[in-house]
């Protein structure tokens, strides 16, 4: 069965406007699995803040449209897994927890929700994402500290479930899914919106 691979690129791959429709359009043609990754020093650094503060007046809408595109990939009916090549930040980060596997780089990058050093509170959607994930004791670390995870850190506390040498991150993430494409649609589908009901209601709630 077929594996997509979708690379962000490089760049910080920041969530403008324009980056969440092309990342809906590749979705729309994704088969048996995915795989997610980015280029260079970034897997992705979240929200773009520059872009939210030239339109603030659109907030409120464009939350919505990165939390539905965190509840499109918890729930999307084929395996997927972020291979993580660099840095992981915010909103990036739950991107990548959004997917039903991580892989991440073994000798650089971080993996880190900042949001209690940046003073933005995770909304509802957010955290219940987060929450649906990790062990309590793996969130509170995670969520609380706005600490700064290596991938063998990431991996010792279930951020992610395994790192890889650099160069070979998206090799064995599509290792991870390969086996696992050609499941039935309909029913990986449904199982992911029982699994994660809470977290998707949360995030669509915004809309």
């Amino acid at each position: 069965m077929t594996v997509s691979v979708l690379d962000w690129g490089d760049g910080e791959n920041r969530f403008s406007p324009d980056w969440l429709q092309r990342v809906h359009s590749f979705l729309d043609g994704v088969e048996g699995a995915l795989v997610t990754t980015g280029g260079g020093k970034f897997y992705s650094n979240g929200l773009d803040l520059e872009w939210l503060t030239a339109h603030s007046e659109q907030a409120s809408e464009y939350v919505a449209e990165v939390q539905e595109l965190l509840a499109r990939v918890l729930t999307l009916p084929v395996p997927t897994v972020a291979a993580i090549n660099g840095h992981a930040f915010g909103a990036g980060a739950m991107l990548a927890m959004a997917h039903d596997f991580r892989v991440m780089r073994a000798d650089r990058g971080y993996f880190c929700f900042p949001e209690a050093d940046i003073n933005i509170p995770f909304t509802p959607g957010m955290a219940a994402l987060i929450q649906g994930k990790l062990t309590p004791s793996a969130a509170v670390a995670s969520m609380t500290t706005a600490r700064r995870f290596g991938g063998p850190e990431a991996a010792e506390i279930g951020l992610v479930d395994e790192v890889a040498a650099e160069g070979e991150v998206v090799k064995v993430a599509h290792e991870r899914v390969a086996v696992l494409a050609g499941k039935d649609r309909g029913t990986l589908g449904a199982i992911k919106e029982t699994m994660f009901a809470p977290a998707v209601a949360a995030l669509r709630a915004a809309g």
